[in-house]
C-alpha cells in the first residue's frame, strides 16, 4: 500500500442475491495512473467500478479517494466520472451541449461553459463539431464525446466500463491510442474495465487480473506477461501452452523439471517448490520454435501434426511422446522444418518460459 494512492480500496467484500462477488479485495491507484481490471465476464469488474462510483455499497470495506473515506458519500458527491460502453449521451443534445451539460447543471456562466467545452473539443479532436447531434456522430466520435463529457468536471478519477465494446476492430485499435494519448494529457487516474488482453497490454500501466472476485495478480503488463504467477495469470494473458511437469531437482541456478521420461532445465520460481511437487511450465506459443534437431537448451521430441498458413505466421501443432498436443506460432518467413507426421523436437529458451503453480 502507498501513502500517497489517489484510490485506495480496502477489503472490498459484495454479495449480490447470496451470491459472493467480491471476496475482500484491495488496491491502490495513483495521481494519473492507467489501471486496468482485466478478467472474465463474471469476476467482478463491473462491481468493484460501480463501488467506487457509488452506485453499490459494499457489505465491508473502504473506498478512500485522496485519502478522504468516500464508501458512503452518494455519487455526486464523489470527485469520480464514469464513461459507459453505451456512451450514454443525450440524444436530444447536440456536442455542445453534451458535454456543457454537467457544467451548466453546476451554475457554471456560459462564456465559461463554452470556453471550457471547446477546449475538450480540442482535447478530443472534434472541433467543429459542436452543433452536430449524436445520431450524426460515428460510433468514435460518439465515444469521444463522451469521454469529453466526463472528463470536461476536472474529476480526480476517472472510470471506464469497457468503452470500446461497441466499436469493430480497425476502430477499437485506433481509439485504445487515442485514449491513451487523452489519458497522458489530462493527467486524471483512469480504471478501465475490459475483458481483451491485448486492450489491457496496450493501454495500462498496470493490470489487476480478476478472477471469482478476487485479484489474482496486479502488475505491470511486462510483470504480468513475462512474470505470471499462477496458471490462470498465464493463461489468461496471451497464448500459451500449461505443461504439467515434476520438479526433479531445486538449486540456487533454477530448476530441473521431468517430462515423459525426459529431464529439461527452467528458471527459478517465483515461490517455494520442493522436489516431487508438480508445476505447470508456461510455453507461450511465439517464444518456442521446432525442428529436426533441438534448437535450444530445452528440447522435447514431438511428432508434427499439422502446420496452416495464417498470414503473417505459421500455427503447428506438435504431439509430443505423451499425447500431449503444443500449439506453436511461428513468423510465416521463417521456413519451418518438416513435413507432416515428421519427428521433431519442440524447443524453447528456459529464460523466457516461466514456472507458475
Amino acid at each position: 500500500m502507498s501513502d500517497n494512492a489517489l484510490l485506495r480500496l480496502s477489503g472490498l467484500e459484495k454479495s449480490i442475491e447470496g451470491t459472493q462477488i467480491l471476496r475482500g479485495i484491495s488496491l491502490d491507484v495513483q495521481p494519473g495512473e492507467f489501471v486496468t481490471l482485466l478478467g472474465p465476464s463474471g469476476c467482478g469488474k463491473t462491481t468493484t467500478l460501480r463501488i467506487i462510483a457509488g452506485l453499490l455499497s459494499p457489505d465491508a470495506g473502504t473506498v478512500s479517494l485522496d485519502g478522504r473515506d468516500i464508501t458512503n458519500l452518494v455519487p455526486e458527491k464523489r470527485d469520480v466520472n464514469t464513461v459507459f460502453q453505451n456512451y450514454a449521451l443525450f440524444p436530444h443534445m447536440n456536442v455542445e451541449k453534451n458535454i456543457s451539460y454537467g457544467l451548466r447543471v453546476r451554475g457554471v456562466k456560459k462564456p465559461e461553459w463554452q470556453r471550457r467545452v471547446a477546449e475538450m473539443l480540442r482535447l478530443v479532436q472534434l472541433e467543429g463539431y459542436e452543433k452536430r447531434m449524436p445520431s450524426q456522430l460515428s460510433g468514435g466520435q460518439r465515444q469521444r464525446v463522451a469521454i469529453a463529457r466526463a472528463v470536461v468536471l476536472n474529476p480526480k478519477l476517472l472510470l471506464l466500463d469497457e468503452p470500446l465494446g461497441a466499436l469493430d476492430l480497425k476502430l477499437r485499435q485506433q481509439m485504445q491510442q487515442e485514449l491513451k494519448d487523452i489519458q497522458k494529457r489530462l493527467g486524471i487516474a483512469f480504471i478501465y474495465i475490459t475483458h481483451d488482453q491485448e486492450e489491457a497490454l496496450n493501454m495500462s500501466d498496470r493490470i489487476a487480473i480478476m478472477r471469482e472476485g478476487q485479484f489474482e495478480q496486479i502488475g505491470t503488463p511486462e510483470e504480468i506477461y513475462e512474470h505470471p504467477q499462477t496458471r490462470f495469470a498465464a493463461g489468461f494473458i496471451g497464448q500459451t501452452n500449461l505443461i504439467e511437469m515434476d520438479v526433479q531437482a531445486v538449486s540456487e541456478d533454477g530448476l530441473t523439471l521431468a517430462y515423459g521420461g525426459a529431464s529439461v532445465p527452467a528458471r527459478r520460481a517465483e515461490f517455494p517448490v520442493q522436489p516431487g511437487e508438480k508445476v505447470a511450465l508456461s510455453l507461450r506459443t511465439e517464444r518456442i520454435g521446432y525442428a529436426r534437431t533441438p534448437l535450444e537448451a530445452c528440447a522435447l521430441p514431438a511428432t508434427l501434426k499439422s502446420r496452416h498458413y495464417a498470414g503473417g505466421s505459421m500455427r503447428a501443432i506438435l504431439k509430443m511422446e505423451t499425447g500431449r498436443e503444443v500449439l506453436v506460432l511461428c513468423q510465416s518467413a521463417q521456413r519451418a522444418e518438416g513435413e507432416i507426421g515428421d519427428r521433431v523436437y519442440l524447443s524453447w529458451n528456459p529464460a523466457e518460459a516461466p514456472v507458475v503453480r
